[in-house]
């Protein structure tokens, strides 16, 4: 008889072929499994295959009594209640490789749209006929000769900074430790936020990084500077950015991730200089299967081979 792996959301069955052939699937009809019903699921399944925006609180994982493993669909993973998994000693797993790539596509998507007023423009020509047309207006910046500060200097730094030097920006970053051999200048955070021209958050979730950027922050930062938030929503304080938009201590926001999405400061709504978009960093059709596979890989390499990949706790 095989395992049983419980998947708590309707992610593309394309990409589970390979853990449908080893193991048992429990996959919702409808668009998820309410916690309610993980709860009454959970207690016969030896994995779980959750996904980033649900939690999955410790009433769930303690209703795991032959749960070895949570392989998250997502390279965040502060939806899952580690403190419970540890208790139990159930290995939980993230899926970073796939998802490198689309963020960082999007953080340039996002600093273009920003600094040379796509959107604003865009919804100008849409919902108003009088919009200005003209050779001294709809100014913004090119991204030439800018700063880029990149916060968190992991696999989607990396990959934004890449792209970033294409368009002629300068790199420099801010990390936990200074990376050796890297062709980026580190900074620390204070000096990062006060030299770069536009700042990317690309950090993890933690308790050291919640509210990371807020008003002393944003008093170091330059008038005419961007942020960039493709990471997780409450590394940035909300309500602390309304005030800095509002008091124009930076010139302008593109966020992908919100404190309590789906839920946006009704503030934010009402400002032009601000690009927001609904957390669709990975949604892209190719790899939204290829993260299904990347979760598969995870438990397929624990349950049946013994070897832990992309280990969180």
């Amino acid at each position: 008889m095989k395992e049983k792996i419980l998947l708590s959301y309707a992610i593309p069955y394309e990409g589970l072929k390979d853990l449908s052939h080893e193991f048992e699937l429990i996959y919702p009809d409808k668009d998820f499994f309410t916690t309610k019903e993980l709860i009454d699921l959970i207690p016969d399944c030896s994995g779980l295959l959750s996904i980033f925006n649900r939690e999955i609180p410790k009433e769930v994982i303690k209703a795991g009594k032959k749960l070895k493993i949570i392989s998250n669909y997502g390279v965040g993973f502060n939806n899952i209640n580690l403190e419970s998994a540890n208790k139990q000693e159930i290995i939980v797993c993230n899926t970073p490789e796939s998802v490198c790539e689309p963020t960082a596509e999007l953080c340039i998507g996002l600093i273009l749209s920003l600094s040379r007023k796509i959107v604003e423009c865009n919804c100008g020509l849409l919902n108003n006929p009088n919009f200005e047309w003209g050779v001294m207006k709809n100014l913004g910046h090119t991204l030439r000769g800018k700063t880029l500060g990149i916060i968190g200097m992991g696999k989607i730094g990396k990959s934004l900074a890449k792209k970033a030097e294409v368009f002629g920006v300068k790199i420099i970053y801010h990390n936990r430790k200074p990376i050796s051999n890297s062709p980026y200048k580190y900074y620390n955070f204070k000096d990062l936020l006060s030299k770069a021209d536009i700042i990317s958050i690309n950090c993890p979730l933690t308790p050291k990084t919640h509210h990371l950027i807020s008003t002393d922050e944003f008093k170091l930062m330059k008038q005419n500077s961007l942020l960039i938030n493709t990471a997780r929503g409450p590394i940035v304080d909300e309500k602390a950015l309304v005030k800095a938009l509002h008091l124009k201590k930076i010139a302008g926001a593109a966020l992908d991730v919100f404190e309590n999405e789906p839920l946006i400061h009704p503030d934010l709504l009402e400002m032009k200089n601000l690009v927001l978009v609904p957390h669709i960093g990975t949604a892209c059709i190719e790899t939204r299967i290829e993260m299904a596979k990347e979760a598969s890989k995870n438990i397929i390499s624990y349950l049946i081979h013994g070897k832990c990949i992309n280990k969180v706790n």
